[in-house]
């Protein structure tokens, strides 16, 4: 699974969408990388919450500084043992998009990924207050569907609006279903395949497309 994922909608249609209660994330971020601030959705005291934080848990080194972690693979992983199985501890993280690197080794390219039925999705997430990050967030991650396995084994967990509500408040077994179920089918992803280099920070809205893709216009 990719690090990168971006949001191309207003900060307006990700409030309407998640139902947000209390916001204090004002700006929209053109794409979200590790270690950068990303939009959440979390509930506290009984209301959802709309916050900007810094994408990727601390994952201590042996020879320096903590470094980051922005996926949750292995729910067994002792790193996450206290995180996964609280509900407290869970939010939705919004997407438009998210990408894959494509092409050869020093030429990768940005193709990405989106539902053309429902263009604001959750990816199923969690937060915490780390005592080297600060605020921080992590998306989970499942098997990926055909469109997607060609460039990755695996892709984000990402959940139906009936759903959300679920994700936040369920139990760990649920937690444990979400991420084993099957992927969302592919027949519902859009692929956009682009000539932006992997680093360029050019978002899917000014994306440059691929001749694959210009040719299905």
């Amino acid at each position: 699974m990719s690090r990168l994922f971006a949001i191309t909608r207003s900060i307006e249609e990700v409030v309407a969408e998640f139902a947000v209660d209390v916001q204090s994330a004002t700006d929209v971020p053109s794409e979200t990388i590790e270690g950068m601030p990303g939009l959440i959705v979390f509930k506290k005291n009984g209301v959802r919450v709309l916050k900007s934080v810094p994408w990727g848990f601390p994952r201590k080194s042996r020879d320096g500084p903590p470094t980051r972690l922005g996926l949750v693979a292995d729910l067994t992983n002792v790193m996450w043992e206290q995180t996964v199985v609280d509900p407290r501890y869970r939010c939705l993280i919004p997407l438009t998009h998210f990408a894959n690197p494509d092409g050869p080794k020093g030429g990768k390219t940005r193709t990405w990924f989106s539902l053309h039925r429902q263009p604001l999705v959750a990816w199923a997430g969690f937060c915490r207050n780390t005592p080297e990050f600060g605020a921080v967030f992590a998306g989970m991650t499942g098997e990926a569907n055909e469109k997607v396995r060609s460039l990755n084994e695996r892709m984000p967990v990402l959940l139906r609006p009936n759903e959300y509500e679920h994700w936040l408040t369920g139990d760990i077994q649920d937690v444990i279903k979400f991420q084993f179920r099957e992927p969302l089918p592919a027949e519902d992803f859009d692929v956009l395949e682009t000539r932006d280099r992997w680093q360029s920070g050019s978002p899917p809205g000014t994306a440059i497309l691929s001749r694959s893709n210009r040719s299905m216009l």
